[in-house]
């Protein structure tokens, strides 16, 4: 049984769940990711897996919060007045908002908690400070052919 390396086309089906067993991502099963071995473009501990396995292969990867969405960073919870908001409707709590950044970018925040002239927002990811345990299945393998 032949392994992916380095340039080959990989198709894997993932589900990415946190500590409890709560699925929070997951690859359509008739539409498994496309990734190329060795190209630098999935996480690194994601491409070692996929090394090892053989089509039709399950393996669980864990991911620290480090290695994941990052640590939980208290400085990225800040106050913005709502009149800077660049919203159509008044946000609840746990609405996604975005913002807008000195360079002209806007970013995705959650509401945290909302004033008269004040919104609190976090801009962690949502499952900063997580450990998240991806289960990656390789589907199909396609060989690299000027290996």
């Amino acid at each position: 049984m032949r392994h992916p390396g380095p340039g080959d086309r990989v198709f894997v089906n993932f589900i990415a769940r946190l500590d409890d067993g709560t699925t929070i991502e997951e690859s359509a099963e008739d539409t498994p990711v496309e990734a190329v071995i060795g190209a630098g473009t999935i996480n690194p501990a994601f491409d070692e897996a996929l090394r090892g396995m053989a089509e039709g292969e399950s393996s669980t990867v864990t991911l620290p919060p480090e290695k994941a969405y990052g640590k939980y960073n208290k400085r990225l919870v800040f106050r913005i007045k709502r009149k800077k908001l660049d919203i159509k409707c008044d946000p609840e709590p746990g609405d996604l908002v975005r913002v807008g950044l000195p360079d002209g970018r806007k970013a995705p925040v959650t509401v945290i908690s909302i004033d008269a002239k004040n919104v609190t927002v976090d801009a962690n990811h949502p499952h900063a400070g997580e450990t998240i345990h991806y289960t990656l299945t390789l589907v199909r393998m396609i060989p690299d052919t000027e290996a």
